[in-house]
């Protein structure tokens, strides 16, 4: 039994966990293609860090929101009911055309905020130039991310992966002609590399449309048809599991959104090794974000059969699952330190300053993998609160003070940031773990 449960978790996990490591190699790519470029490439680099967080902190606003697609298609799913996963599609895109203008507006106004925090100007200049191109890539984000969790939730996965692999292609062939002005293209630079993405972003989002337009022609179009039949109780119901789990997004990517601008007063080479870590850190921990999707996914396909202990079940296997390749990941991490900064750049100063940040990196994601599983097993049965709340105080009432603290306050600088950041995901793993468990005794 525990075997046919793990094949079943890992079955959708791969296709999803592929997905999520081409996302962020998007951002990894742009890192290391603007960290080439000739004159000062830290400052490049720690402009790109900066602007692609903070259009993750508010993106994560409207895509947080699709999240409560997530347990109620999947228990539709479940159930047999296939017209009620549609329905569930058709909320999550009258709430994409609601948000997306807005937090577009809001991306856009936050460029000059950037002056608050003291940076120099040759940095400032770099940011306000990766923003205004990066902000287009709104639109087709959310709507990619709406028929995301469509498809993954109805066990087709394999579309999502197709997107996001060839999506990196679009953006490192985008980069090479952009960034560096190959192919009779002006050399932009970093401005280059936004523009890119944007592009990316938009074949992600065509390819799953036609997906769905091709595999349920005539479903989309009675989607169409019934497009402007007021739903408010259904949409309440998704705002209702979308929202926390939104601002647990935003809380999340914030702090490290935060953790960047705040390291940013200590230099562009600093700045550049935490992207270092942030990055290293972020492509491991795709693979658990996905193991905890699938986990969200198969808990509330459970719950859609009226199967409580099998969901309980598929919990704790992606529980233990993320933790042990958390742990190997983590070894790996700190054998090969320098190979990881050379990864990037070329530039000495910034991978020596990388080298002990990554020894904290490594302890830090070995909880962040726990965590993420028990969020998604915690969202598989209908609860986005817990993790809302858990990363709110662990890491903005905690963390982040305990950070700043121990890097100015202490002069640790970036080691004490990431410090206070380990103390944040300990207590977060630590708290969801103890709920899930509570939930999971009761399912029995």
């Amino acid at each position: 039994m525990r075997q046919t449960l793990l094949r079943s978790l890992i079955g959708l996990a791969i296709p999803i966990v592929m997905a999520d490591l081409g996302w962020i190699s998007m951002g990894i790519v742009d890192t290391m293609m603007v960290g080439r470029i000739a004159g000062n490439p830290a400052t490049a680099i720690a402009a790109v860090s900066i602007s692609s967080i903070f259009l993750s902190t508010i993106a994560a606003l409207g895509s947080g929101l699709m999240l409560g697609l997530d347990p109620l298609i999947a228990r539709a799913f479940g159930a047999g009911d296939h017209e009620e996963c549609r329905e569930w599609l058709r909320m999550g895109l009258h709430l994409t055309l609601a948000v997306t203008p807005v937090l577009t507006a809001v991306l856009w106004l936050c460029v000059p905020m950037f002056r608050l925090f003291g940076y120099e100007a040759a940095l400032l200049h770099e940011i306000a130039r990766f923003l205004h191109a990066l902000v287009w890539s709104m639109p087709p984000l959310i709507v990619y991310m709406a028929f995301r969790r469509y498809l993954q939730a109805t066990n087709r996965a394999r579309p999502i992966t197709f997107a996001l692999i060839t999506a990196n292609l679009v953006n490192a062939g985008g980069n090479w002609i952009l960034i560096y002005g190959n192919l009779g293209a002006p050399a932009m630079g970093s401005r280059g590399s936004a523009w890119s993405t944007v592009a990316a972003r938009t074949y992600m989002a065509a390819v799953l449309i036609a997906y769905a337009w091709v595999a349920e022609r005539w479903r989309i179009a009675d989607l169409g048809r019934r497009w402007f039949v007021p739903e408010l109780a259904r949409l309440r119901k998704l705002v209702g599991l979308g929202f926390p789990a939104a601002a647990q997004i935003a809380f999340e990517i914030g702090v490290f959104a935060m953790a960047g601008a705040l390291m940013g007063k200590l230099g562009s080479v600093m700045l550049a090794a935490h992207q270092i870590i942030l990055h290293t850190t972020a492509t491991t921990f795709m693979v658990t974000i996905g193991i905890g999707s699938a986990a969200a996914v198969r808990v509330g396909q459970s719950f859609g059969r009226g199967e409580p202990r099998e969901a309980a079940r598929f919990g704790w296997t992606a529980i233990v699952l993320s933790m042990a390749f958390m742990i190997v990941c983590s070894f790996l991490i700190v054998a090969f330190p320098r190979a990881i900064g050379r990864v990037f750049t070329t530039d000495a100063a910034v991978i020596e300053a990388a080298v002990p940040l990554l020894a904290i990196g490594a302890f830090f994601q070995i909880f962040d993998g726990i965590q993420s599983s028990a969020m998604g097993a915690l969202r598989g049965a209908g609860d986005t609160r817990t993790p809302m709340l858990c990363h709110m105080i662990g890491y903005w009432a905690v963390g982040l003070p305990a950070g700043y603290a121990l890097c100015f306050a202490a002069g640790w600088r970036a080691r004490g940031m990431w410090t206070g950041l380990c103390i944040a995901v300990v207590l977060v793993a630590s708290v969801q773990v103890w709920i899930w468990s509570r939930k999971a005794a009761r399912f029995r």
